[in-house]
Formats: structure tokens, C-alpha cells, sequence
């Protein structure tokens, strides 16, 4: 692949008059201009003039052989973020096209955010409604992404690792969907360096080893294919390409083998005239070499959801070695190499139209799903498993092909085609026949959704379906049921509290006063302070209480900075308390499948009737309960109040004579209480002692187990949870 880091602007200039001659080359010129002022005085972090990234990126953007307003925003992509230079400043210079990239390619810059990840999930999130809008876009982010892919060993490791991640994790696949194999590849092979550096390092030392036998070996087979193809007389460019190392390292990884017994480190391609000449080729090397079972792909047939096409053979080569074949035409292997950069045209700036707006359906499929999450995590994690999964192609009984993510569920496809189908589905026909709901589709199925008005979503919906969009659905469905029956529950609690104090229920409920005491707790409207009410973050007594004017005086007198602080309430035992905001009077209680201890964090989850149970944030429990945001609260263990907490360890023996007795001074020598112990013997003349001890916190707990590994015939010590 040609070098993209140009350094050159002359450079830049020639390979763009290359594939547009009748370009606005001096447009380029400008901008470059614009761009070395905008940033002159800067440096990167590798000491280089800021001017050579944005160039670099505009050298990569030619190469994707794109017109002269994306290569332009290239050059100016960071100029309203970096620079003083405006959005009007653009539009004046260089037009509305190009001022409407750059801002769509600006990351958010002046907004305040808690953490790394939120504001790169908000950066990602304008990016993909961006694309929506135009798809260049997301190659200038690419391409972006890639130079800084290429310039990473300037920055601290803690850094590398950072970026290195969440390139693998959403640009890598992003270009994988969109076709772009070849920036696929980089990414992915820079990701592995930086996030494997040991193993990355192992194979690049095992391939150079093994680089002159290889080639030599490739060499000889391109040799005796070159010599069938003419003899056959089929036209035929040959060509040996070494896989890329990550690949490698993958396959490594999913057979459980060595570096040793991967024998296709290379694949040999060969780039034909038309269609039938690669099925002709096919079965000229089938008759050369014999083909390897269940090796042999048709994605010229069938092709891959990213418009990949190619015939794919694994044949038992020379020495008994596997070779891999990849036949494809000339236009098979541009769209394969740049994909919808390859493939698209406009007749608006920007717009994929004509048969290309049917061919890419899945990425205004793929913005519409997303663009109403508003939480930043589930977000992240809804467009991770949207890019990751491959597709399957289905039918609506009207004809329509429809896509969807393998694995999907008729669930899925209902959600698919509108959210109303999906909340009354009560069952589907697939080619004729009656599935259940968790039937997973597969392509070529002709799908009918069976609904009912009387239909709504079941939880355990969540456990099967596959797509973002049908999990977002289903999530949000219950959310504003459980909003309603806050609301009602809340209401009928008040109600309650007011008449047993004696006041007139319905003024009460309308009153000036419960529309100040909403803002004071941070609601914005009356519905919503009664929903938590509802919820159990607030007691009906709180509410009422300032309707009593003793009370309101008292609470106005209060200092601000006490008006609404942290309860400390205790749990269930006196093992210590846990604190939170918002509210006294307040059930509170430990869970028990996670039993968590001072130290660790913790989240607080509402549940109707039983207060607030505290969960450690990494119980499989808790989790399962993450989706409904609005029954989450936030809260601390509170250091100042000292307590114990029990906790079960397992330890695991020798069966020798006295080993209990030592274990348990080994206990107490930590200075810890043993409340329970049970002692079981194995056939392999092991043992095993449970306990439940009392702990101060998670330091005391590993000082315990620490102590007890220390003694003679102990082989292990943990702690145990239910989950």
C-alpha cells in the first residue's frame, strides 16, 4: 500500500490531479495555506509542525481517490478546534460544502465532561449523526484516526492503550463495515502493537525468520499458476499478499495453535477481467491442487454486507503447505480495497443516491437506531455490537429485503420494521411456518410478524434478541411503565400522608408549594417529584412535612449547604453505614448474593416495598438491573462509622492433622472473628474449609486471606459470593 503520510503539499496536489484532472487542484493550495497559518506555532507531540497531521490526513483522503471538498476538509479538519478560525471564516474561504465537513468532522471541544470516555462517546455520537447527513464525514474521521494511529509512539503508554482501544473497539470495525480493508488492516495491526506489544513483537520476529522461505515458496506457486492461466488462455494479474499480523495473531487465538501450525500466512490473489473468468480460474486451480474441505467461500454470489466480493479457496499446496486463493475482477477489488469511498456518486454533495442508497440502507438504518439513546455508556455499547456482528438477509412478505445482525431473533426483525410491531408481536411465520419468538433467522427466510393490540413486551425478551435497536425498544417500553406506575404509586402514597394530617388533598397536590419544593430537590416538574415518591427516593413525609409551616421555618433557617446532604444510614446488621443523597427515612439493605464489603464500589438500586438494596458494582445481579437508570442511586461507604461485615472464604488444604486449628490462628492472628466453619474432605486427600469471618473492609479482608495462604498446607484461600 502507498505511503499516506505525505509531507509534501506538491505532492498532495500531483496525486489528486492524477484522478481529477479537471479539479479545483488550487482550491487544495488554499486550503493548505489556511491551515499552516491557522496553526502555525503549534507542534505535535512528536515535535513536528502541527500542519504536517492535517496534511497527512488530506494525503490519505486522496489516496481514497475522493473530491476536492473532503480532501480540503482534511486540510482544515482541526481548525475550529485548534485554531481561532471560525465556522464563517470556512464558509467564506472555501464554501458551505467544505465549512459543513469540518464542523461535522469537530470534535466537541468547550463542553465540560466527568470523564474520558463520555466525551469520546460524545464525539463519537456527532460523528455518526454526521454521517447521516454526509458520509465523508466519517472517511475524514478515518482518516483522521489512522495518521494518529501511525504517529502513537509520542505519546505516554497509559495514552496508547487508551486510544489503541477504543480504536479497536469502534473505528477498526467501523471501517471494516464500510468496506475499507485496507485501513481496516493498519488500524487493527498498530492496535496490536499497542495493546499486545509481547505477542505483537513475537510475530514479527517469527515472520521475518520465516519471510525469505516464504516468499520463495509463494514465488514458486505464482510461477506454476501464471504458466496454467496462459496455457488455459485466461488473463490473470497474480500476486502474493502476506496476511496482516493481527489477523494472524486471531486465528492463532481461535484454534488454540501455535505460531507453528498456522500454515496460510499468505494468501495469493488473482485480479481477472470479468465474472466467468474467476469461476473458469477456480476451476483451474481446483484441478492444480487439491481443495481443502469446507475451505471455499462464494462472496461473489453472495457478497458480504460491506459490498465485499471475491471467490475464497484453501488448497493443499506443494509440501503438503495450505495455500489460500482470492479471485475477483478488477471492479471487485477496488470496491474490496476502498469500499463506499469506491463506490459512491452524488448528485447532491455528499448524498449516496441511486442503486448505492439501496446498497448502504444499513448505515441510515444504522444512524436511525441510534441517534435517540441519550445515555452515553449505552450508546457506546449499542453501536459496539451494531458494527461487531455480520448480517443476514431476510424477507417481509411484501418482497423487501431487510438486514439484520446474525443471531437475530424474529423479536429483532419485528423491531426492525417498526417499534409498534415489535411491542404487539405474539408470535412469526418464517417460509410459511409458525416459530416461536426466540427463532433465530436465517438469510432467505420470509418473515410475517403476528401481532395483537393487546400485545406488550415481556422481559424475558431481553435474554434473546440480538439487535441494539429491539434491546433500546424493549428497555424503553418498560422505563415508562414503570414511570406510570411511579407516578400513580407516588400520587396514592401522598394522598395517603395528606389525610392523615388533615389536609385538603386535591389543593394540596396544586399548590405553589409543591411546585418550589420540586425545584428545591431538583425535579423539574410535579409529576416528576411524585414519581419519586413513587420510586422510594423520597418518603411521603418529606413532601408533606413542608406543608407544615413549623417545619418549613425550620428547614429555612438551615444553612444551604445542609439542606439536602448526605443520610447516613446504617444497614440491616451494624456492620458499618452506607451514605447517599437525597433523602432520610429510607429502608436500606445490604444484598445478599454479592454481601458487599467497605472498600469496593457500590451503586444503590430502588425496589418497591423493599427500600434500597446496595449491590457491589460488579455483581452479575446488578448488572442485569443497569437499564432502568431511574431506580439507580448513588452512593458511599461512610469511613466514619466502624463496623464489621461478614464474609464466606473457601481455603483449600492438604488433609493433614492440625490444619484446621492452624487456619483458624492464622484467622485470628489478622484480628477477626470466625462466626462459622465447616470442614469437607476429597478423594485426592484435599480439604476444604468454608468460614463466614467478620471484616472490617476489603484491606482487612485481603490482609486475612494473605495470612492464611501464608500457612503451611494452605494451597488457596478466597472469597466466596452466592452469584
Amino acid at each position: 500500500m502507498a505511503n499516506q503520510n505525505l509531507m509534501d503539499i506538491d505532492q498532495l496536489l500531483v496525486q489528486v490531479a492524477a484522478y481529477n484532472p479537471n479539479g479545483d487542484v488550487g482550491l487544495i493550495r488554499r486550503a493548505y495555506d489556511f491551515s499552516a497559518r491557522a496553526h502555525e506555532g503549534q507542534v505535535r507531540q512528536t515535535g513536528e509542525p502541527y500542519v504536517i497531521h492535517p496534511l497527512s490526513v488530506a494525503g490519505i483522503l486522496a489516496f481514497l481517490r475522493l473530491d476536492i471538498s473532503a480532501v480540503v476538509a482534511g486540510l482544515l479538519h482541526d481548525t475550529l478546534e485548534d485554531t481561532v478560525a471560525t465556522r464563517t471564516d470556512l464558509e467564506q474561504e472555501f464554501g458551505l460544502d467544505v465549512a459543513r465537513l469540518v464542523e461535522g468532522v469537530t470534535k466537541i471541544g468547550q463542553i465540560p465532561f466527568k470523564t474520558y470516555e463520555e466525551k469520546q462517546a460524545e464525539n463519537f455520537r456527532k460523528m455518526v449523526l454526521s454521517m447521516a447527513d454526509d458520509i465523508r464525514v466519517v472517511f475524514i474521521k478515518l482518516a483522521d484516526r489512522l495518521h494518529n494511529m501511525q504517529t502513537l509512539e509520542a505519546l505516554s503508554s497509559e495514552k496508547q492503550r487508551k486510544i489503541a482501544q477504543e480504536t479497536m473497539e469502534i473505528y477498526a470495525p467501523l471501517a471494516n463495515r464500510l468496506g475499507m480493508s485496507w485501513i481496516k488492516q493498519q488500524l487493527e495491526d498498530l492496535c496490536f502493537q499497542y495493546l499486545q506489544p509481547d505477542a505483537y513483537s513475537m510475530l514479527i520476529l517469527r515472520l521475518a525468520k520465516k519471510d525469505d522461505e516464504r516468499q520463495a515458496y509463494i514465488q514458486s506457486i505464482i510461477e506454476l499458476a501464471s504458466q496454467a492461466l496462459k496455457n488455459a488462455g485466461l488473463s490473470g494479474q497474480i500476486e502474493g499478499r502476506p496476511k496482516h499480523l493481527y489477523s494472524i495473531f486471531q486465528k492463532m487465538e481461535r484454534r488454540a495453535v501455535s505460531f507453528d501450525e498456522i500454515f496460510d500466512l499468505t494468501a495469493i490473489r488473482i485480479i481477472t477481467d470479468t465474472k466467468m473468468a474467476c469461476y473458469a480460474i477456480l476451476g483451474l486451480i481446483h484441478s492444480m491442487w487439491p481443495p481443502v474441505p469446507g475451505r471455499f467461500k462464494d462472496y461473489i454470489a453472495t457478497p458480504r454486507s460491506n459490498l465485499y466480493q471475491s471467490l475464497h479457496t484453501t488448497v493443499v499446496g506443494p509440501q503438503g503447505e495450505y495455500v489460500e486463493f482470492q479471485i475477483r475482477t478488477e471492479e471487485m477489488h477496488g470496491i474490496n480495497e476502498y469500499g463506499v469511498a469506491a463506490h459512491w456518486r452524488y448528485k447532491e454533495s455528499g448524498k449516496v443516491v441511486g442503486r448505492d442508497e439501496q446498497v448502504f440502507s444499513w448505515l441510515r438504518q444504522f444512524v436511525e437506531w441510534h441517534k435517540d439513546l441519550t445515555d452515553n455508556r449505552q450508546f457506546m455499547d449499542s453501536v459496539k455490537l451494531d458494527l461487531f456482528h455480520d448480517v443476514v438477509f431476510v424477507f417481509t412478505p411484501k418482497g423487501e429485503v431487510r438486514e439484520i445482525p446474525v443471531g437475530s431473533t424474529s423479536v429483532d426483525f419485528a423491531y426492525a420494521i417498526h417499534t409498534e410491531i415489535g411491542d404487539h408481536c405474539v408470535g412469526a411465520k418464517v417460509n410459511g411456518k409458525l416459530v416461536p419468538l426466540r427463532h433465530q433467522l436465517n438469510s432467505g427466510d420470509m418473515v410475517e410478524i403476528l401481532t395483537s393490540p393487546s400485545q406488550v413486551p415481556h422481559r424475558g425478551w431481553l435474554k434473546f434478541v440480538k439487535t441494539s435497536r429491539a434491546k433500546t425498544k424493549i428497555k424503553h417500553w418498560f422505563k415508562i411503565e414503570e414511570q406510570k406506575r411511579a407516578l400513580e404509586l407516588g400520587r396514592r402514597l401522598l394522598e395517603q400522608e395528606f389525610r392523615r394530617r388533615d389536609l385538603p388533598i386535591a389543593q394540596s397536590l396544586k399548590s405553589e408549594r409543591l411546585v418550589s419544593l420540586a425545584k428545591a430537590k431538583g425535579c423539574e416538574t410535579v409529576d416528576e417529584l411524585i414519581r419519586a415518591v413513587g420510586y422510594g427516593r423520597l418518603s411521603p413525609d418529606q413532601v408533606v412535612d413542608h406543608f407544615v409551616e413549623s417545619d418549613t421555618l425550620k428547614e429555612s433557617a438551615l444553612p444551604k449547604s445542609q439542606v439536602g446532604s448526605s443520610s447516613k444510614i446504617g444497614g440491616l446488621r451494624s456492620e458499618g453505614a452506607v451514605k447517599f443523597r437525597g433523602g432520610k427515612d429510607v429502608l436500606m439493605q445490604l444484598s445478599k448474593c454479592c454481601n458487599p464489603v467497605p472498600g469496593e464500589p457500590i451503586r444503590g438500586y430502588i425496589t418497591r416495598g423493599r427500600g434500597l438494596t446496595i449491590h457491589a458494582t460488579d455483581c452479575p445481579n446488578f448488572h442485569a438491573l443497569e437499564w432502568d437508570q431511574n431506580r439507580l442511586v448513588e452512593v458511599d461507604w461512610d469511613t466514619e462509622i466502624d463496623g464489621t461485615h461478614s464474609v464466606e472464604v473457601s481455603v483449600l488444604t492438604l488433609d493433614r492433622p492440625g490444619v484446621l486449628a492452624k487456619v483458624s490462628s492464622g484467622i485470628s492472628h489478622a484480628q477477626a472473628n470466625i462466626t462459622r466453619a465447616e470442614i469437607s474432605t476429597r478423594e485426592d486427600k484435599k480439604a476444604v474449609l468454608d468460614f463466614v469471618i467478620e471484616v472490617k473492609n476489603t484491606t482487612h479482608l485481603e490482609c486475612i486471606l494473605k495470612d492464611v495462604q501464608r500457612v503451611e498446607g494452605v494451597l488457596s484461600a478466597k472469597r466466596v459470593r452466592s452469584w
